[in-house]
C-alpha cells in the first residue's frame, strides 16, 4: 500500500506539470482548449522517439516542450487568424496530432503504422535513470526528487514569467479581452503565447510520463484533460482563501498529487483498471460540487446561529 502511494505521489507531480498547462488556457486565458489531448500524446511520441535514437533524455524532453508549444501555437493561429471557435480549434488540432503522433512513432521504428513504443530496452536512458546512476537511491526515490525539482522550477518560472509584462497581459486578455484591446494590446499574440506555453507543459508532462511508464501509446491522451480540470478543481478548493498566484500554483500541484493518490488508493481496493475514467468523471463531478456543498454548509450554519441568537 505505501508503495503504491508514493507510485501516486510520483505520478502526481507529472500530472501537475500537465495541471499548471491546463490552468494556463482554462483559467488564465478562458479557452476551453481539447487539443490537451493531442499535446500530451505529442510530448510522449518525441520524447521517446529521440530517445530510441539515441538522444539525451533531458534534450528530449526540451524538445518535447518545443513540439508541445508549436501545437499549441496552431490552435492559437486557427483561432486568432481563422476566426474558428476555441473548442473547434482545440478539437482540429487534436484529430492533426493523432496522425502526427503517428508519424513521429513511425520515424523511431521506421515502419509504417507504428501505434505504441516500448522503453524497455531503453530503462537505461530516461531521466530517471540517469538521475539514479548519480545519487543511487533507487527509481521511486529519483522520481519523487525529479518530480518535486521540476515542479518547483516550473511554479517559480510561472510565478515570475505572469509577473512580467507580456505574462500580465495574457492574464489581462483573460480577465476582459475588450478592455485589453481598448489598451493597445494585441490579444492575438497574447494568446497564441498562452496557448504555446500551455501545450509546451503538457507535453513535457507526456514526455516524463512516457520516460516513467516506459512506454507511449497513440492513445494515452484520451481522458487527460478531465485529469487535469480535477487536479486544478481539487487544489481550488483546498487552497480556496489562497491570493497569492505562486501559492495558487502550488494548489494545483497538490491538487493532482491528491488526485493521484485517491487513484492509487481505488486501485489497491480492487476496482478494475477498465473503471478508472469512470472514477475520474466521478471525482470531477464531486470536486466540482464541493464549493456549493461548503456554501449550502456555511448558510446552513448561519441560519441555525441566527435562529439561537433569536
Amino acid at each position: 500500500m505505501f508503495d503504491m502511494l508514493l507510485s501516486g505521489i510520483c505520478q502526481g507531480f507529472i500530472w501537475a506539470v500537465l495541471s499548471l498547462g491546463v490552468y494556463i488556457s482554462y483559467r488564465m486565458l478562458d479557452f476551453a482548449d481539447l487539443s490537451c489531448e493531442g499535446a500530451i500524446t505529442t510530448g510522449a511520441s518525441i520524447a521517446a522517439m529521440l530517445i530510441w535514437r539515441g538522444c539525451n533524455p533531458y534534450l528530449a524532453s526540451l524538445l518535447a516542450f518545443i513540439g508541445g508549444c508549436i501545437a499549441g501555437s496552431i490552435t492559437g493561429l486557427l483561432h486568432t487568424k481563422l476566426k474558428i471557435p476555441p473548442i473547434l480549434a482545440g478539437i482540429l488540432t487534436m484529430i492533426s496530432l493523432y496522425s502526427i503522433n503517428i508519424h513521429i512513432m513511425n520515424i523511431a521504428t521506421g515502419k509504417q503504422g507504428t501505434s505504441n513504443l516500448s522503453l524497455l530496452n531503453y530503462k537505461e536512458k530516461t531521466i530517471y535513470a540517469t538521475l539514479d546512476q548519480i545519487f543511487h537511491f533507487g527509481k521511486t526515490n529519483a522520481s519523487l526528487l525529479l518530480g518535486l525539482i521540476i515542479v518547483a522550477a516550473l511554479i517559480a518560472v510561472l510565478y515570475w514569467f505572469f509577473g512580467t509584462e507580456i505574462g500580465s497581459a495574457i492574464r489581462a486578455t483573460g480577465t476582459n479581452e475588450k478592455m485589453c484591446r481598448a489598451q493597445g494590446i494585441n490579444t492575438d499574440v497574447t494568446k497564441i503565447i498562452g496557448l504555446a506555453a500551455s501545450n509546451g507543459l503538457i507535453a513535457l508532462s507526456g514526455a516524463l510520463l512516457c520516460q516513467y511508464q516506459s512506454y507511449t501509446d497513440v492513445g494515452m491522451g484520451v481522458g487527460s484533460i478531465v485529469i487535469g480540470l480535477a487536479s486544478i478543481i481539487i487544489g481550488e478548493t483546498l487552497f480556496a482563501r489562497a491570493k497569492n498566484f505562486a501559492v495558487k500554483l502550488t494548489g494545483i500541484v497538490v491538487g493532482a498529487v491528491v488526485y493521484r493518490m485517491v487513484v492509487a488508493f481505488v486501485i489497491y481496493s480492487g476496482m478494475p483498471s477498465t473503471d478508472l475514467k469512470l472514477m475520474t468523471a466521478v471525482v470531477v463531478a464531486v470536486a466540482l460540487s464541493l464549493p456549493i456543498i461548503k456554501n449550502k454548509l456555511v448558510l446552513s450554519a448561519k441560519k441555525k446561529n441566527t435562529k439561537k441568537e433569536g
